[in-house]
C-alpha cells in the first residue's frame, strides 16, 4: 500500500504535559517538516529547532525527527514534532501541519498503515492498543511481549507445520495411479497429532493472555441481607457498597473491579432476590439477572445457618446452565466455624465471613482457579476473544480432519479450512469490514 494522502494527530494524550508530541505520515511529510521548521532534519537525527507558522513567526521551540520510509512506524515518510505538552500549543502546531497539506488522522490509522504496509502483522497492531490499555503490570508485560511478535511468531510455527502437511496431502492425491499408502508413509496422523499438540499450548496461553485483557465477570447473587455488599467490600478492599441489616438496602447493581495477582475481576453486586411490590427494587432485580447472562461466575449467597433452602433453589434453576457457580455460605462468625472449601456433586461450597473477612482468601484462590489462571503465566501473550474464536475454529477442523484419515479429499479440504482460521490471527486473511472495526477502537495518534 502507498498512501497518497498525509496523515497528522496529536499523538500524545489529552490534557496538559511536559512534552507533547503531533505526527504526520505520508508523502508531504518532507514538505511539512521545511514549512514548519525552515528544512528538513537529516534522517533519524533528532534536531532542536523552532517551530514556526505560516509568518515565520515562532510557535514553539523542540525536537523534530524525520523517518524517510520505509524505515519508520508506517513504512511511510514520517515526521514527529516533540514540542511542550500545553493542549492549546498543540492544537496551534497540528493546525499548521494541517495547513501544509496533511488531514486529520482517524482513529487507529498510524498503526493501520504500519500493518498494511507489513511493517507489522494484525496481533501486533491490536497489541499496540493492549499495552497502551493495560490496566495491570501483567497485562502490560503480555502486550509487550504481543508487541515484540511472541504471538505472531507461534502462529507463524503453526501455519508453518500446517502448510508443510497440506502440500504433502495435496501433492499424493494429484498422483492417484501411485499404489502407495500414503497416509501411513507420510506419517500424516503423527504429523497432525503435533499440530494439535502446538495448538493446545497456544491456547493456553492465549487464553490466560485473554484473561489478563478482559478480566473476569464476578455477580454476586442471593436473597437480601445475606451478606453480598459485605462480600464486595471485602474483595474490593474498601467500602464501595452500603452495609445495613435493612434487607433491600441494594436496589442496583454496583460494579466495582479489582485485581487478584494481576487479573482484573469485575465484581457486580446486585439486588436481593425476591418478590416485592417495590417498583424501585423490582428494575434492580431484573437487572440482577441481566448481569447474570454475562457473568464469567457466579457467586451465590447464603446464610450459613439457614443453608441452601428453597429460594437458593429457585435461584439456582434459573442460572445459565453453564455459568460456573459457587456456594458462599456467609455469617460463619455468629456460630464460630471454621472457614473451609467443601466439593460436593461438583458444586463448590466456601464456607467464610464477610463481614470479618475470615476465609474470604479462599475465595479469591477459587476464582482464579474458576478463571484458569497458572501461576506459572509469566510467559503469556496478551490475546483477543476474536483470536481466541479463531483457535477454537482451528481445532474443530483439526478434530474433523482426525475422522478424516481415510477419505484423502475431505481430509486436506479440512486442513485447507483449518489454514484459513488460523490466518485471520495475524491478519494473512482478514476481511476489511473486520480491519475496520479493529482499528476505530484505537486512539487518534496511533
Amino acid at each position: 500500500m502507498h498512501a497518497v494522502d498525509t496523515i497528522a494527530a496529536i499523538a500524545t494524550a489529552p490534557g496538559s504535559g511536559g512534552i507533547g508530541v503531533v505526527r504526520v505520515s505520508g508523502p508531504l511529510s518532507r514538505e511539512i517538516a521545511e514549512g514548519v521548521l525552515g528544512h528538513c532534519p537529516a534522517p533519524r537525527h533528532a534536531a532542536y529547532l523552532p517551530f514556526q507558522d505560516a509568518d515565520q513567526a515562532l510557535i514553539d521551540q523542540g525536537i523534530a525527527i524525520y523517518y524517510a520510509a520505509p524505515f519508520s512506524y508506517t513504512g511511510e515518510d514520517v515526521l514527529e514534532l516533540q514540542a511542550h505538552g500545553g493542549p492549546a500549543l498543540m492544537q496551534i502546531l497540528l493546525k499548521r501541519c494541517l495547513a501544509l497539506g496533511a488531514r486529520q488522522a482517524e482513529p487507529g490509522e498510524f498503526t493501520r498503515r504500519a500493518y498494511l504496509n507489513d511493517k507489522i502483522d494484525l496481533a501486533q497492531a491490536e497489541a499496540v492498543a493492549d499495552v497502551i490499555n493495560a490496566a495491570t503490570e501483567a497485562a502490560a508485560r503480555s502486550a509487550v511481549r504481543s508487541l515484540s511478535g511472541e504471538f505472531s511468531a507461534r502462529i507463524h510455527l503453526l501455519l508453518q507445520q500446517l502448510i508443510d502437511l497440506r502440500l504433502y496431502v495435496e501433492a499424493c492425491l494429484d498422483f492417484p495411479e501411485e499404489d502407495i499408502d500414503f497416509i501411513s508413509q507420510g506419517r500424516v496422523a503423527e504429523k497432525l497429532a503435533t499440530v494439535s499438540s502446538g495448538l493446545d499450548a497456544v491456547f493456553n496461553e492465549a487464553r490466560q493472555g485473554n484473561l489478563l485483557r478482559e478480566g473476569l465477570q464476578v455477580v454476586l447473587v442471593g436473597q437480601p441481607n445475606v451478606g453480598k455488599s459485605s462480600l464486595m467490600n471485602q474483595l474490593a478492599g474498601e467500602e464501595v457498597a452500603i452495609v445495613t441489616p435493612i434487607a433491600g438496602t441494594t436496589r442496583d447493581t454496583i460494579k466495582n473491579s479489582i485485581q487478584i495477582n494481576g487479573i482484573p475481576l469485575h465484581i457486580i453486586d446486585t439486588a436481593g432476590l425476591r418478590e416485592t411490590s417495590d417498583e424501585v427494587e423490582q428494575h434492580g432485580i431484573a437487572r440482577t439477572w441481566r448481569a447474570l447472562e454475562n457473568a464469567g461466575v457466579a457467586l451465590l449467597l447464603l446464610d450459613a445457618a439457614h443453608g441452601i433452602g428453597e429460594m437458593e433453589k429457585s435461584i439456582l434453576d434459573r442460572l445459565p446452565q453453564f455459568l460456573p457457580k459457587i456456594w458462599i455460605h456467609n455469617k460463619i462468625d455468629l456460630d464460630s466455624t471454621s472457614p473451609q472449601i467443601v466439593i460436593d456433586n461438583n458444586d463448590t461450597h466456601i464456607h467464610l465471613s464477610a463481614k470479618t473477612g475470615l476465609g474470604v482468601d479462599l475465595l479469591r484462590q477459587q476464582l482464579l482457579n474458576i478463571a484458569g489462571w497458572q501461576p506459572n503465566g509469566e510467559g503469556v501473550f496478551m490475546a483477543r476473544t476474536r483470536h481466541l474464536v479463531a483457535l477454537k475454529q482451528v481445532r474443530e477442523h483439526l478434530d474433523i480432519a482426525a475422522d478424516l484419515l481415510l477419505q484423502p479429499e475431505l481430509f486436506a479440504e479440512e486442513l485447507r479450512l483449518a489454514q484459513e482460521a488460523l490466518n485471520t490471527v495475524t491478519g494473512e486473511f482478514t476481511p476489511d469490514d473486520l480491519l475496520g472495526e479493529i482499528f476505530s477502537r484505537f486512539c487518534i495518534g496511533k
